[in-house]
C-alpha cells in the first residue's frame, strides 16, 4: 500500500467547472479523501486554486487570508442580478461608449484602498446558516451588510467598444474576501451606466502564481496525469517565514512541548506574510527540520515557541 499523500497542490482551474468538482477529481486522482481548498472560484472564473492534501489541509488555515490578484473584464452599460454575465439583465441598456478615461479613472480611485464593500447577493456568505445565493434562488430579497476590504490595485489595461457596451480589462490586487463582481457593479453604478463582470481569472494567491499550476483533467479526460505536490515546509516558509530546529527540538515539538525562542527566524517574503492578530503580537512561524520539512507551526509565548499545529513525523514534507 502506497503512503498517503501530503502537501499543497496549485491548480489552474478551467472555466465552467466548480471548485468542488476540482476537489472531488483530485481526491479520485490521488486516492485520498483528505483534500480541501483555500478559497473557491465561481464556475465562470479560471485560474489559481490552492488545495491542501493530507496534512496540507491543516495548513490551509494559514493560506485562506492571503491577498489575491485577478485579471477581469468589466462590461459597462448594463447591470445584472448576479453582477456577472450569468445573471438576468436589470433595467435598460445604457450607451456607455461615451465615457472618457478621465471619468473612469476618477471612479476607479474611489474603489481603491480600504473600502466598505457590499458583497454580491448571490455570494456564498451565510445568513442564518443558509447561503445567500440559495436564498436568492428561493425568491428572497437578500440584503447583505457592507464589509471592510482592501483594493490595493484596480487598474484598467484596455478598453473596447461592443455596440453600446464598453468593455474594460482590468488588473486587481485585493484582500481576501473582496468580490470582483461587486467592484464591477459598483463601478457601473458610480458611472451611472450599470456594470457587470464578463470574465475573471485569478493569477495569484499571496506569493503563489498561476504560472506552472497543474491542470486537473475533468472526468472522462483521462486519469493518467501527474499532480505535483509542494512540500508543506516549502509553502509554510513562503507564507509564514521559518526557523530551523534540530532533532531534539523537533522531537519535543512533536509531543506538544515548547522550545526556547532563539534568534534566526526568517521573515516571510513580501506578499506572503500574515499580519499579527493583535497589537504587539507576532504572527505564527514555521519550524523546519534540517531537510526543510515542516515540523510544526509555532506561536511566540514569551521567551518560548508554542506549537499550535504539529505534523506527524511520517507525514512531514
Amino acid at each position: 500500500m502506497s503512503a498517503a499523500p501530503h502537501g499543497i497542490l496549485l491548480v489552474d482551474k478551467a472555466a465552467e467547472r466548480t471548485s468542488h468538482d476540482v476537489v472531488a477529481r483530485v481526491r479520485w486522482l490521488l486516492g485520498t479523501k483528505k483534500v480541501g481548498h483555500a478559497g473557491t472560484l465561481d464556475p465562470m472564473a479560471t485560474g489559481l486554486l490552492v488545495l491542501g492534501v493530507g496534512q496540507g489541509t491543516r495548513l490551509l488555515t494559514y493560506l485562506v487570508g492571503l491577498g489575491k490578484t485577478y485579471q477581469a473584464t468589466i462590461r459597462l452599460g448594463r447591470a445584472t442580478t448576479t453582477d456577472d454575465r450569468e445573471g438576468e439583465v436589470l433595467g435598460e441598456q445604457i450607451d456607455a461608449t461615451g465615457l472618457d478615461d478621465a471619468r473612469i479613472a476618477q471612479q476607479l480611485e474611489e474603489l481603491r484602498g480600504d473600502i466598505a464593500q457590499v458583497p454580491s447577493a448571490v455570494s456564498a456568505i451565510k445568513i442564518d446558516g443558509k447561503r445567500a445565493y440559495a436564498r436568492v434562488r428561493a425568491g428572497e430579497d437578500v440584503q447583505l451588510e457592507a464589509r471592510p476590504v482592501r483594493v490595493s490595485r484596480f487598474e484598467v489595461t484596455a478598453r473596447r467598444e461592443d455596440g453600446e457596451h464598453l468593455d474594460l480589462d482590468a488588473v486587481i490586487d485585493c484582500s481576501s474576501g473582496t468580490y470582483v463582481r461587486a467592484l464591477a457593479r459598483d463601478l457601473g453604478t458610480a458611472l451611472e451606466v450599470g456594470g457587470h463582470l464578463t470574465a475573471l481569472r485569478r493569477t495569484a494567491v499571496g506569493p503563489f502564481d498561476v504560472e506552472g499550476a497543474a491542470h486537473v483533467p475533468a472526468r472522462g479526460e483521462g486519469d493518467d496525469v501527474e499532480l505535483p505536490l509542494h512540500g508543506l515546509g516549502e509553502i509554510a516558509a513562503q507564507v509564514l517565514g521559518s526557523i530551523m530546529v534540530d532533532e531534539a527540538q523537533a522531537a519535543a515539538l512533536g509531543t506538544g512541548q515548547r522550545i526556547e525562542a532563539a534568534e534566526g527566524a526568517t521573515a516571510a517574503p513580501r506578499g506572503g506574510e500574515l499580519a499579527a492578530r493583535g497589537a504587539g503580537e507576532e504572527p505564527p512561524i514555521a519550524a523546519l527540520d534540517a531537510d526543510g520539512r515542516l515540523v510544526a507551526i509555532l506561536e511566540r509565548e514569551g521567551a518560548r515557541w508554542r506549537p499550535v499545529m504539529v505534523v506527524p513525523a511520517d507525514a512531514r514534507c
